[in-house]
């Protein structure tokens, strides 16, 4: 999970969140600048980095948490 979490997720997820900054700041989509306002692929785009925060969100909230047992011995 760590790989997906910070090669895909993260950054995907920061693109929205770049594209959210400059539709609050300066009302100005860029995903619909590229693909047009509301088409297939827009949307396409806008599911994925959606589904992507949702992923990440969850595995940040509830994390990848060691086992008692195999935790215990390693760090001993």
């Amino acid at each position: 999970m760590g790989a997906l979490l910070h090669y895909v997720l993260k950054p995907v997820s920061l693109i929205g969140a770049l594209n959210w900054g400059l539709v609050g700041f300066f009302s100005f989509d860029l995903v619909a600048w590229i693909f047009g306002p509301m088409t297939v692929w827009s949307r396409l785009v806008y599911a994925i980095i959606g589904l992507c925060a949702l992923i990440w969100a969850l595995v940040w909230i509830f994390g990848d948490k060691p086992r008692d047992e195999e935790y215990g011995r390693r760090r001993n």
